[in-house]
C-alpha cells in the first residue's frame, strides 16, 4: 500500500511563477527589463531612482554650495573695486547663476519634505530629474562665468573668453553630446515615464 499524499487540488504540485516570456513584452521597455531580470516593483523601482537622484544631487551640490560661498566673498575682497564694467557685470550673472543652480539642485528636497507621505514619489522622481537636469545647465554656466574672469584679469579679455569658450565646449560635449552619443549607438531610446499607478504583473496561461 503506498504512503505517498495524493496531489491535491488540480494534482500539480505548487511551482514558482515562470519569468515573463520576452514576447509579451514592448522591446526595450524599461519597465519590462526590471521586472524580468531584477525583479522589482514599480514602488521598487520608483525607490530606487529617487535614492539615485538624491546621491546624485548631493554630490553636486556640495561643490556648487561652496562655489556659491566663494563668490559671495569676492565683493569684500580689497581688489574687487579695481575690476572693469565688463568684468563685474560677468561676475554678477556667475553669481546669479551659481545661486539659482544651488535653489534648483535643493528643490527636490524640499518638494520631498512638503509632499512627505501624500504619495507622490513618482512625481517627485519626475520632477527630481528635471530639477537635476536644470541645476547641472546652470552649474555649467557659473563655471564658465568664473573661469572667464579669472583669465581675463590674470591674463586678458581675450584669452578669458576663449578659456570661458573652451568650459562651454567641455561640458557640453561630456555631459550632453558623449552620454546622447552612447545612447543612440546601444539603441537605448526615450527614457520611459515613471507610471502613476503600482502595476501588477499580468499572469499567462
Amino acid at each position: 500500500m503506498s504512503t505517498g499524499h495524493a496531489p491535491t487540488g488540480d494534482g500539480a504540485r505548487p511551482q514558482r511563477p515562470e519569468p515573463r516570456p520576452e514576447a509579451t513584452a514592448p522591446p526595450r521597455a524599461d519597465s519590462e527589463w526590471n521586472y524580468r531580470v531584477r525583479h522589482e516593483t514599480p514602488t521598487q523601482r520608483l525607490d530606487r531612482n529617487w535614492s539615485h537622484i538624491l546621491q546624485e544631487l548631493r554630490v553636486v551640490q556640495t561643490g556648487m554650495q561652496i562655489l556659491t560661498g566663494f563668490l559671495l566673498t569676492l565683493p569684500f575682497q580689497q581688489r574687487f573695486s579695481d575690476l572693469q564694467a565688463f568684468e563685474k557685470d560677468l561676475y554678477l550673472i556667475t553669481l546669479a547663476m551659481s545661486t539659482a543652480a544651488t535653489i534648483v539642485l535643493v528643490s527636490p528636497v524640499a518638494m520631498h519634505r512638503l509632499l512627505f507621505r501624500r504619495h507622490a514619489l513618482p512625481v517627485l522622481v519626475e520632477q527630481g530629474q528635471r530639477f537635476a537636469v536644470t541645476g547641472l545647465l546652470l552649474l555649467g554656466g557659473a563655471l564658465t562665468g568664473v573661469l572667464t574672469p579669472t583669465f581675463d584679469v590674470v591674463v586678458n579679455k581675450t584669452t578669458g573668453l576663449i578659456a570661458g569658450g573652451c568650459a562651454v565646449l567641455l561640458a557640453i560635449t561630456l555631459w550632453c553630446c558623449y552620454p546622447l552619443l552612447f545612447a543612440h549607438q546601444l539603441h537605448l531610446g526615450r527614457p520611459e515615464k515613471q507610471p502613476d499607478e503600482p502595476q501588477h504583473p499580468r499572469n499567462h496561461h
